[in-house]
Order: C-alpha cells, then structure tokens, then sequence
C-alpha cells in the first residue's frame, strides 16, 4: 500500500514536471524565462523546452497594439477656462525585455506621462484653440510619451483626444456666441442677395434700354433711308419727266402742242381766279397771249438744251 501512494507521487511529480518543461507560446506574444531569478532568454510564438524547477516563465507580453484609456483630467487653457480632457493612447511592445525590466509598469507610466504632457500643451492654447489644434494636441503627446517610453521597450504609435468639455457658462456663452455669429451670417447673406438682385435688375434695365435705344436707332437710320430713296425716286422720275417734255417739244409738232396747252393753262388759272375772288382783277395785257405763249416756249427751250 505504502509502494502505491510513492508510485502515484513519482506520477504526479513526473506529470507536474513535463507540464513545466513544456511551454507553449501563442502567436504575438513573447514569455520572459528566468532561471534562477536571472533573466535567460525570450520565447517566442511556438513549443520550447524548459528545466523545470530551474526555468520559470515571468513576464507575459502582448505583442499586440493596445488601446489604454487615458482617464479625463482638468486642464487649464492659457486664458484661464478649466477644461476637462480625456484621450486614449495606442502603444505596442517592441522589446519584450526592456518592457519586464525597464520600468514596473509602462501602461501605467505611458498613462501618467500622457496626462502630464496634455495639461502642458493645454496650458499653451486658448480655449478656441483647443478645439481647432486637436492634431497638433495629439502630435505632442506622442512625441512626448515615445521618447520616454523608449528605454521602456514600448513604441507610441498614436494619441486621440476623445473630448474637450468647458464649463457649463462657457458652453451657454459659446452657444450665444455662435448663435449670433449664425444670425450675423445670414443677415449678410441675405443683404449679398439682395445686393444681386438689385444689381441684376440694373444690369436688365440697362440691357433693355440698349436695346429699345439701338432699335430706335434702327427705325429713324431706316426711315431716313426711306424718305432718301423716295427722294431719289421722285428726283428720278422729275428728271425723266423733264427731259421726255424737252424731247417731245424738240420733235416735229411739239412746239405747236406746247403753244395750245399753255394756252389753255393760261385761260384755265385765269378762270379760277375769277371764280375765288369777288373782285376781278383783269391784266392790261390780257389780248396779248401769244406773249405769254413766247415767254413760256423760250423757258421750255432753255430746260431743253
């Protein structure tokens, strides 16, 4: 019975020690082997063979980016609003043996550091800056926490900051304020509008009486040419009328025809003028047609040369 309980504690130690001896590492993670207290070596992603008793496994890191959350803190801006801020930080652990010996704690430590340098570069800004220079914000924490962090085995790889919340009077008066600057807008934009319009109904009404102008131009350049053409015409016809007259005069038989019808004008207008007038106004000369007769067919030969 006593060789029973021996057996199944050598079983017991020879499965205790297999289970030390082998250890297995999952992928993008990295143990820190000690042996005898003293730093041995790194394990990385895979199956490895230890000494039990002798090796022992003491750190465990995550070769993984991780996220820490960076609890919110008040900050006072450079014209003297406390505000509060809160970000997280993206780090990563490149040197699995500096991130074991090189500090305690580097989450911790990256943590406080971030909080420290935030109130710094808040400190530098006004509080309408703060929210414009988040980038710039953000830039120097991660300059800041990855310089120091380095001894750390610990790589910075990004800072967000998550919220900038001022004071419930700043909030109401910066309310206020946009509001009017909102109201300030559309006044303008509504007075740019208007300007437009009345700008392009100047614009039509001067285009409008360019064109009422340029017709009536038109018109007068129009009916000027049409009174110069029936003066034309008329000068025309004159000209031919005349010189047919001073042709069929010069024919044979025409200075008889011309004799009889001044003849007959003469007698005719004398007639009429009896007949407007009461009083009768009868010329001296009036037995001496073929006088008159003369006067006219020397006229009548002057136009016909």
């Amino acid at each position: 019975m006593g060789w029973l309980i021996i057996a199944g504690a050598v079983l017991v130690f020879v499965i205790i020690a297999i289970a030390k001896t082998m250890q297995i590492v999952p992928q993008r993670h990295a143990y820190i082997v000690e042996r005898l207290g003293k730093y041995k070596k790194t394990l990385e992603a895979g199956m490895h063979i230890l000494i039990p008793f002798i090796d022992r496994v003491s750190y465990r890191h995550t070769l993984k980016e991780q996220a820490v959350d960076v609890p919110p803190q008040m900050c006072i801006t450079k014209d003297n609003i406390s505000v509060e801020v809160d970000g997280i930080l993206y780090m990563q652990v490149i040197d699995p043996k500096n991130a074991s010996y090189g500090i305690g704690n580097y989450s911790f430590a990256s943590t406080q550091l971030a909080q420290t340098t935030m109130r710094s570069v808040i400190g530098k800004l006004d509080l309408d800056k703060t929210f414009e220079e988040r980038d710039s914000i953000n830039g120097a924490i991660v300059d800041a926490v990855d310089a120091a962090s380095d001894p750390w085995g610990v790589k910075v790889t990004r800072y967000e900051v998550k919220n900038i919340t001022p004071p419930q009077s700043i909030k109401e008066a910066m309310e206020k304020q946009m509001k009017a600057e909102r109201e300030k807008r559309a006044v303008i934009a509504e007075s740019e509008g208007e300007r437009q319009a009345a700008i392009n109904q100047a614009d039509g009404e001067k285009q409008a009486a360019i064109a009422r102008s340029e017709g009536e131009k038109m018109k007068r350049i129009n009916e000027a040419d049409g009174r110069a053409a029936e003066i034309r015409a008329v000068a025309t016809a004159t000209a031919e009328g005349i010189t047919e007259i001073a042709r069929s005069i010069n024919a044979e038989g025409g200075t008889d025809a011309v004799n009889l019808r001044i003849a007959e004008q003469y007698i005719s207008e004398f007639g009429n003028l009896a007949k407007a007038n009461n009083t009768m106004i009868i010329p001296s000369n009036l037995s001496d047609v073929a006088g008159v007769i003369a006067t006219a067919k020397e006229v009548i030969g002057k136009v016909g040369k």
